[in-house]
């Protein structure tokens, strides 16, 4: 396989799509779903491909006055670690993601935000997943009662962006939303990058 200049990747993406010829539903769980497609690839040959569907997500970069990330410490049962995040939830049918942000940031921490910016969509598993995140940032927030569901328990607190960074560094946040998340903000305030006004 010969390697192709970023010149070269203008041509589209045709030669490397794969078509599904057919699908079948394998689960359909509480929110997820499992199906398997039989696909037609580049060269003509066929190929499975499986895959969960997802209804999307929402995640914040939640900033208080004095500059420190909110955050939250959760226990994650598929990893079996609780877990260092920015705050988060997965879209309701047909909801919309700004509201979504602004439902999760005050049932999850009770905070609620004067400015919300929009940064950008992600795609934390290609491989197996339909899931996008869309990421907000939050700012001029005010603290209220938070409401978490009946099934939900987790700490909330508040880092300087270097403590967060440095965890991301040492491994002790391992989650890719958060990660992403850390790294924008850091550009964000060198001036490199800035999220869209809503």
């Amino acid at each position: 396989m010969t390697e192709k200049s970023f010149k070269d990747l203008a041509i589209g993406d045709q030669h490397l799509r794969e078509e599904c010829i057919t699908g079948q539903d394998i689960y359909d769980g509480i929110f997820l779903k499992m199906k398997r497609d039989t696909v037609s690839l580049p060269n003509g040959q066929k190929a499975v491909r499986e895959y969960l569907t997802h209804p999307g997500a929402i995640t914040i970069v939640a900033l208080l006055d004095d500059g420190r990330v909110l955050l939250e410490r959760q226990y994650r049962y598929p990893i079996a670690k609780a877990c260092i995040e920015i705050p988060a939830g997965k879209l309701d049918p047909h909801e919309n993601p700004l509201l979504c942000a602004q439902r999760e940031l005050a049932e999850e921490t009770g905070y609620t935000a004067k400015k919300w910016s929009y940064i950008r969509r992600i795609h934390p598993v290609i491989s197996y997943s339909t899931e996008f995140i869309d990421i907000y940032l939050a700012e001029g927030l005010v603290p209220g009662a938070s409401h978490l569901d009946e099934e939900e328990f987790l700490d909330v607190f508040a880092a300087p962006l270097e403590q967060l960074i440095a965890w991301v560094e040492q491994g002790e946040i391992t989650d890719v939303k958060t990660t992403i998340s850390a790294y924008w903000l850091d550009r964000y305030r060198q001036g490199l990058v800035a999220p869209q006004p809503i």
